[in-house]
């Protein structure tokens, strides 16, 4: 198993980092929150998982270990596959997964595309006693969601945009992430901020 990349980073996309190891770019798939702190041309080292199937080989990147922990654990639920663990860590963090599984919070995962109120429910029951209790305290009286804000515009300021282009594109898709309610998607906000960029130039 890959257990972690380091290197300079060499390539940033939505969804994506390509991390240059010993000369060999390697793709790592990985969360706008990940993707939020990498830069172009700085040394960086990712947590990884490689997910193998008879298809592909896919190597999905974490900020830290604990990430990691809960990727792999939230895919020992049944019908939770790479895709849907890593769309639950882009609309939460390891520690808000693990209170809303602890309070029985259905909206909570709800919220994470991909997820209805039957499949919520199922994942409660069985994530029960497997994530663990949360490590930190909540912040008191605040979504958990509050900072797509600064996650979307420090992922577009990764990707090389100016900070007033970040700034523009964070407003055009503000209505959007407002109509989401309390968890906006920030993999989706990315694309969309992505695409109001691409028809200004």
């Amino acid at each position: 198993m890959i257990a972690f990349v380091s290197g300079p980073v060499a390539a940033l996309a939505p969804d994506s980092a390509v991390v240059e190891v010993g000369g060999i770019g390697i793709s790592v798939q990985c969360t706008p929150g990940t993707l939020s702190g990498l830069r172009m041309g700085q040394q960086t080292k990712l947590a990884t998982s490689l997910v193998v199937r008879e298809d592909s080989l896919t190597l999905y990147g974490f900020a830290d270990d604990d990430e990691r922990q809960v990727f792999v654990l939230l895919q020992t639920a049944s019908g939770v596959g790479p895709r849907l663990a890593q769309a639950m860590l882009a609309v939460h963090s390891p520690d808000a997964l693990r209170r809303a599984v602890a309070t029985g919070d259905e909206k909570a995962l709800t919220a994470v595309p991909g997820i209805g109120r039957k499949g919520a429910q199922k994942l409660l029951l069985e994530l029960k006693d497997r994530l663990g209790e949360p490590l930190g305290a909540p912040a008191i009286g605040a979504p958990v969601s509050q900072g797509w804000r600064d996650q979307l515009h420090a992922a577009l300021i990764g990707l090389g945009y100016a900070t007033r282009e970040a700034d523009e594109a964070v407003t055009a898709v503000a209505p959007q992430a407002e109509a989401a309610g309390e968890a906006p998607p920030v993999g989706q906000l990315l694309k969309a901020a992505l695409q109001t960029l691409n028809r200004a130039r």
